[in-house]
């Protein structure tokens, strides 16, 4: 009898344990967030912020893996093609909104589980400090009355400050050429040469160009956003300084590959949200000088949809528009 009574008691826990675990919550192990550019840049900061934040609202590890390589398009891809179970997810940047555009991949933003824009970093336009142009005014003055003469820098071919510069030379009725742009590997090296006297305007975010505005090496002539920047309270926006329209900037968000289940979905929007108004993430970004910017799930899509929207028709304009890959 109690042979029988142990074995109904085995048999009982047995049961229940299976069925905890069939209906355990997500995450039950730990998760991999990928980020498609190198360790240590600004991408790679921000992403590391997040995921251990991510780890006390979770109650899981979150590993940070770097997937590096073609202009971003192996980390974004290494994002799409993971198994939708909630354990594979990653940062999202603004280079997704443009590498179709560019021919570089056919991924675009609809082929992700949008989760929550975290960051918002609008560019600025900033010249050496001893350039002769002290204002945004005197620079497209300049720029009107001899183009060609002033050479841009700050990124590669066809990246994001690239088309920044392409975009605003469009909207305010020039020819790309009108602005010779000069690849670089990014915005550090740009303003090193912008400071040596190599090139003249260096399209970059705020952010970038901290260490050589404080330096005393570098001047910011406007920003391309709505309103000023809290880093910079100074620099007027393109609005206020050539009455230019033109806005543009990069951004970062967290999101899986398409077809998360609604419980991973829900619970991640729940726990980006109380990460990106911490006190803690906002300190640091505002240590590092990055901008706070925020969206939770369709919203950060139709985000997303603007942007490549918006991007298409300036890599069109500067002739940089190639099909995507089949």
């Amino acid at each position: 009898m109690r042979k029988h009574h142990l074995l109904k008691f085995a048999l009982a826990i047995c049961a229940s344990t299976v069925v905890g675990a069939a209906h355990a919550a997500w995450p039950e192990r730990p998760i991999t967030m990928i980020v498609a550019w190198g360790a240590g840049g600004g991408t790679d900061a921000t992403a590391r912020i997040i995921a251990s934040l991510l780890e006390k609202e979770l109650g899981q590890p979150v590993n940070v893996v770097n997937r590096t390589g073609g202009n971003g398009v192996v980390g974004h891809a290494a994002i799409a093609k993971a198994k939708p179970d909630g354990y594979t997810l990653g940062m999202l940047t603004v280079e997704i909104a443009m590498m179709s555009h560019q021919g570089l991949t056919k991924l675009t933003p609809a082929d992700y589980t949008p989760l929550a824009l975290m960051n918002v970093d609008p560019a600025a336009v900033s010249v050496s400090a001893e350039s002769p142009y002290k204002t945004m005014a005197d620079l497209m003055k300049e720029i009107k009355a001899n183009p060609g003469k002033l050479k841009a820098s700050g990124t590669g071919q066809g990246g994001i400050w690239h088309i920044a510069m392409a975009g605003l030379l469009k909207e305010q009725g020039l020819p790309t050429s009108a602005v010779p742009f000069v690849p670089s590997n990014g915005a550090a090296p740009a303003m090193l040469e912008l400071a040596a006297g190599g090139i003249d305007i260096v399209p970059t975010s705020l952010p970038e160009a901290r260490s050589m505005i404080d330096a005393g090496k570098a001047r910011p002539l406007a920003v391309m956003a709505d309103e000023r920047e809290p880093l910079y309270p100074d620099v007027p926006t393109l609005k206020e300084a050539i009455g230019s329209d033109w806005k543009i900037g990069v951004w970062r968000g967290i999101a899986g590959p398409k077809g998360l289940p609604d419980e991973v979905v829900k619970r991640m929007e729940t726990a980006l949200d109380k990460v990106n108004h911490s006190q803690e993430f906002r300190d640091f970004m505002k240590k590092r000088g990055f901008g706070v910017g925020y969206a939770s799930g369709e919203d950060y899509g139709a985000f997303m949809k603007k942007s490549l929207d918006d991007f298409g028709e300036v890599i069109s304009a500067i002739g940089m528009a190639r099909p995507a890959p089949q």
